[in-house]
């Protein structure tokens, strides 16, 4: 079997509170001792990188996307196996899902939350049916996802289309377990598509 490739959406802040860090990297170490790869932004910085050294550390391998404009600012790494710089934003979260299996979203700022929210809509819409992991970490995404309850009890999104959408992990040794549990080889349920059409 394939290695799994697993993106990682982070904060690139260096000055967070140090458990985030640590949960970072004991993220890291546990996707490369359990065999996944990783792709992520390709920074040297916040809990990107604090994700992707421990990666590379424990043997795994680590794809990094990065923007043109990011690239310029010289915060890349070259510790990656292969790093893609991309014209824009937009295009570097379009590299990342063709890259990826899966997703784990660590506490991040304003970016991370595009980039989940882009990932869960596409799953919502049955483009892919990736495993998508928020990681809570000290409970930083609380809040998120009591939003995402109240979008689902005010029928701003369908109940049932919204099932299994994602998974809220407490720690990372949560957020690798249901990795590894994933079911990949299932098609993207059409049941989905038929639903959203009922709406």
């Amino acid at each position: 079997m394939l290695t799994k490739r697993i993106c990682v959406f982070a904060s690139s802040c260096n000055y967070l509170e140090k458990s985030y860090y640590e949960c970072a990297e004991l993220l890291g170490t546990l996707l490369a001792k359990s065999g996944f790869s990783l792709v992520y932004g390709g920074s040297s910085l916040g809990l990107m990188w604090a994700c992707a050294s421990k990666v590379k550390e424990n043997g795994g391998k680590i794809y990094g996307v990065m923007p043109e404009k990011l690239y310029n600012m010289g915060v890349s790494t070259d510790s990656c196996v292969e790093l893609t710089v991309t014209p824009c934003m937009r295009t570097r979260k379009a590299k990342m899902d063709e890259l990826s299996d899966g997703l784990i979203a660590l506490p991040g700022g304003f970016g991370t939350l595009e980039e989940l929210s882009e990932m869960i809509v596409q799953k919502q819409l049955g483009y892919n049916n990736k495993p998508i992991v928020i990681l809570n970490h000290n409970g930083f995404y609380d809040k998120l996802t009591e939003f995402f309850n109240v979008i689902i009890e005010e029928n701003f999104a369908n109940r049932q289309l919204s099932e299994g959408l994602y998974f809220v992990a407490q720690t990372p040794e949560e957020a690798v377990q249901y990795l590894l549990d994933y079911d990949y080889s299932a098609k993207t349920d059409n049941l989905r598509k038929e639903l959203l059409y009922k709406r």
